[in-house]
């Protein structure tokens, strides 16, 4: 499988996710609802009275960015994983496939980390 391929698979994947996870996003938000808005329609009043629309947009759209690099992460561990089991023995191969593997490691910790400090700050924020 050549780069150019491999890089339009993760590319095509990852903007499966971005759409799936897009689409998400507004059914997460008919969720909630405000005093006699609940009320209405049967439905607890989740709100605190501190949430504005702003910070729900900025949380939701940071979270989403976080959500799909964490998804590449994974992908490219998949991918090391594949390439790893395909080398055959060749030195060259196996360092390739290892990095590959590392860094797609990295990039998990780097999401997940990245998710909690941000989430951290904005609850401090908003």
């Amino acid at each position: 499988m050549k780069l150019g391929s491999k890089l339009k698979m993760v590319a095509g994947a990852a903007l499966m996710m971005v759409g799936v996870a897009g689409a998400a996003l507004p059914a997460q938000a008919a969720l909630k609802c405000k005093g006699s808005e609940c009320a209405a329609e049967g439905l607890k009043d989740i709100s605190d009275g501190n949430e504005t629309p702003l910070m729900d947009t900025v949380t939701n759209i940071i979270n989403l960015i976080i959500f799909v690099v964490g998804i590449v992460a994974v992908v490219m561990l998949v991918i090391g994983g594949v390439q790893y089991t395909m080398s055959q023995g060749d030195a060259t191969q196996v360092k390739k496939a290892k990095d590959t593997i590392l860094y797609g490691i990295v990039g998990l910790v780097v999401a997940i980390l990245a998710w909690a400090i941000v989430n951290f700050v904005l609850d401090g924020l908003f």
